[in-house]
């Protein structure tokens, strides 16, 4: 007999302002399902402040304490809990949710915009489209002459209703009502043959964002001032001292938006099983993290080889999951950001949301803006290209204006407040 969906996915709301609010997850375990479960709550614009999980290997129970990143997100709980119920192993679906009618892959949609341009306007669009659970894959934005904007996006719709009249109807309107005069025209059609767009990047400027220098003791990375310090403090250490069946996994590093992702996505791609694990609330600004995890084999990872692997890429990924600079392109001036893509092909959420709200908070106009896939020594990266708007008051050839930028992206981020 199966459970039904309020005993899979429960969600106790915070009682006040500024309080947690803890959901469960209770279904059968599968390799990979915690990094899934942080994912989609990352997506839907909330923190994990503290988690607790533990299985036998065939069951798991996670329990995780949730804030809003920003006091602006309007937070979708009905549908947080549905995307939660669908990433549980597939044996549990059926019986708390009907989900025998939607595709097996998500349908893709292009949502074309014609407006008048202005300061802040794709992140507000960005904004819409995240509080309508529609999930933009890839983005194409030019700009006229004469000041208007095209913005197309290609879109999945996480309540799977896009195909709708209704729901058509309700994007359009939210826009219109958003967008006020500045909003033309607004479509939606179906797309048939979807494939995500690769970057073609020059050589030096792939080398400067996507290199890194790793040794016994930090990672290296050009990083602004102001964190530099802070952010190179991270401690990993791999004990197969504690326990007869399982290694011991332990990380102290700087508290940030998605952190346990970062370290869930890591253990995912290396096909790596937690038994149990807690996610420790904060302490002067950092997490600590303990693991007890496994191989597929159910062995502990005693392999030196492996072992080194492991702490190299969790170090590297808990001081740059996300790479940020700025560069010239001929007269003009870009901003990159780049996130390693999980080896199912799903790249990091809010991204998009994230960079165009800084520049919004800066004051930068975006004149054009594009996401596409780039491979750089064998590793997929997801890049995101932003030609930025040149103004008399914000220069943008001048390095000081150029290292503001790319601190407030990297806040904006990685910071669990706008």
């Amino acid at each position: 007999m199966g459970l039904a969906g309020d005993e899979v996915v429960e969600i106790q709301l915070g009682k006040k302002a500024g309080e947690p609010s803890i959901v469960t997850v209770n279904c059968p375990d599968q390799t990979g399902l915690g990094c899934d479960l942080c994912r989609i709550i990352l997506e839907f614009g909330l923190c994990i402040t503290r988690g607790d999980v533990s299985t036998d290997g065939h069951w798991c129970f996670v329990v995780l304490w949730v804030v809003p990143c920003s006091p602006i997100i309007n937070i979708q709980w009905t549908g947080l809990k549905n995307r939660l119920l669908s990433a549980c192993p597939s044996f549990c679906i059926p019986f708390y949710l009907d989900f025998g009618s939607l595709p097996k892959t998500a349908q893709m949609y292009l949502l074309k915009l014609f407006s008048v341009d202005r300061n802040g306007l794709l992140h507000d669009v960005t904004h819409v489209l995240s509080e309508l659970e529609l999930c933009i894959h890839r983005v194409k934005v030019s700009t006229t002459p004469d000041g208007r904007v095209m913005d197309l996006f290609f879109i999945t719709d996480g309540m799977e209703l896009l195909h709708t009249r209704k729901r058509q109807d309700e994007t359009r309107q939210k826009l219109s009502y958003v967008l006020g005069d500045s909003c033309i025209s607004c479509e939606i059609e179906e797309v048939e043959c979807f494939q995500q767009g690769f970057s073609s990047l020059p050589p030096a400027v792939a080398e400067e964002l996507f290199s890194a220098e790793l040794s016994n003791s930090q990672v290296s990375f050009p990083t602004p001032r102001s964190d530099s310090a802070k952010m190179k403090k991270v401690n990993v250490t791999i004990d197969n001292s504690l326990s007869p069946c399982h290694t011991l996994l332990q990380i102290k590093c700087v508290d940030q938006k998605g952190l346990l992702y970062d370290i869930l996505r890591t253990l995912k791609d290396y096909n790596i099983q937690i038994s149990y694990g807690r996610f420790m609330s904060d302490t002067n600004g950092y997490r600590e993290v303990d693991l007890f995890i496994q191989q597929t084999d159910a062995k502990k990872i005693v392999d030196p080889e492996k072992q080194d692997a492991l702490y190299s890429k969790l170090k590297l990924e808990m001081l740059h999951p996300l790479r940020v600079i700025v560069v010239s392109r001929g007269p003009d001036t870009e901003l990159l950001v780049a996130n390693s893509v999980e080896l199912c092909g799903k790249g990091r959420p809010r991204v998009f949301y994230d960079v165009t709200s800084a520049l919004k908070l800066l004051g930068i106009c975006i004149f054009s803006a594009e996401i596409g896939k780039h491979s750089f020594l064998e590793r997929q990266w997801e890049v995101y290209r932003f030609l930025l708007d040149e103004r008399q008051e914000f220069p943008l050839s001048s390095r000081r204006a150029r290292n503001q930028i790319v601190d407030a992206v990297r806040r904006s981020l990685l910071g669990c407040s706008n």
